[in-house]
């Protein structure tokens, strides 16, 4: 192991699930703002949630990031993540998605129920 792998490691976070492209995410967020003007700014925090479909990650260690897509008011919008970024406060997975493919590129021009990833089918637990 190299020594920018060693100084990652301890910068990599673990309370992060495991979610891969085509997963539905809600990703909650801390958003600072900056109120006022002149002498009267203050700075002030909110949490904001991001839910959509994960069509991406890309890199890994500490640089890995993902991009989540979503559509609000008829209009595509996508986000990328740092996946370790201390703006993250949780990811949570809504539903697996069965995608055969890493970067889910296509879903870009696709529009209602064709824009969609269908849901992976639970895994059924037998007895024997």
């Amino acid at each position: 192991m190299n020594e920018i792998e060693l100084i990652e490691k301890n910068q990599v976070r673990d309370d992060i699930p495991d979610f891969s492209p085509g997963d539905t995410v809600k990703v909650v967020i801390e958003v600072r703002e900056t109120v006022g003007s002149g002498q009267k700014k203050t700075e002030r925090t909110r949490t904001q949630a991001f839910q959509g479909t994960v069509i991406k990650r890309q890199g890994s260690g500490a640089r890995e990031t993902f991009t989540v897509r979503k559509v609000s008011f008829g209009v595509g919008v996508e986000r990328t993540f740092p996946l370790n970024s201390p703006i993250i406060k949780s990811v949570e997975v809504i539903s697996r998605g069965d995608a055969r493919r890493a970067k889910l590129y296509y879903l870009r021009e696709r529009v209602g129920k064709s824009a969609k990833v269908r849901r992976k089918k639970a895994e059924s637990k037998r007895s024997t």
